[in-house]
């Protein structure tokens, strides 16, 4: 049974950021990785979670792997299908699906080489969690269009906000996002591709 809700907002500059809620959406704890990411998130998970990786659900707003090859499949918003063109591109289709419906204008993923060292951290992230049972990517941009005209509310507490405000708040977006999915009010755009889906807190085709 999931207890606790984690976000982690990815970025290099100030560290890592985190947050997490309980099952009624009160703060649990906050704070920032700075050193050895990877491996510091995967022990804080362990021990918040009793060293039971079924009971914390992790949001992370950074691309859970890079391309393996050029994108050819393009996407119709219109009938929601995909079609093949000679056109090579870059982005995942998880991405395309969110910039066709203007819910947020992602940063594209592209192949190894191409991808910025935030990114790369992302994807190291994702795999020191393999081990939790529920790990996804999400988008804080997203949900705050998402959730624009509701009156959604979590337990917010400024420990660590000092240090940057919005990457603290985008971390508690993150994981007020997997607890709206999680309660099946949201969706998962993406994931035909093999390259990993985006967790939404609300339905919006």
């Amino acid at each position: 049974m999931i207890q606790y809700f984690a976000g982690i907002d990815v970025q290099l500059s100030r560290g890592c950021s985190w947050y997490v809620l309980d099952a009624q959406k009160n703060y649990v704890d906050s704070g920032w990785v700075r050193d050895q990411i990877p491996e510091s998130f995967r022990v804080l998970f362990m021990s918040i979670s009793g060293n039971d990786p079924g009971r914390i659900a992790i949001g992370i707003d950074a691309p859970r792997m890079p391309l393996q090859k050029a994108r050819r499949r393009y996407y119709n918003k219109t009938d929601r299908t995909w079609t093949e063109k000679e056109k090579a591109s870059i982005g995942r289709e998880c991405e395309v699906v969110i910039n066709s419906h203007r819910i947020a204008n992602c940063q594209w993923t592209g192949m190894p080489e191409q991808c910025p060292d935030w990114m790369k951290l992302g994807f190291d992230i994702f795999l020191a969690l393999k081990e939790f049972l529920h790990v996804y990517e999400v988008f804080p941009s997203a949900s705050y269009k998402l959730l624009q005209d509701e009156i959604l509310s979590y337990e917010i507490c400024l420990k660590g906000f000092k240090n940057g405000v919005k990457d603290m708040l985008d971390a508690s977006v993150a994981a007020i996002t997997v607890y709206e999915f999680l309660q099946e009010r949201g969706c998962e755009v993406g994931g035909e591709d093999g390259l990993g889906s985006i967790a939404l807190p609300r339905r919006f085709l």
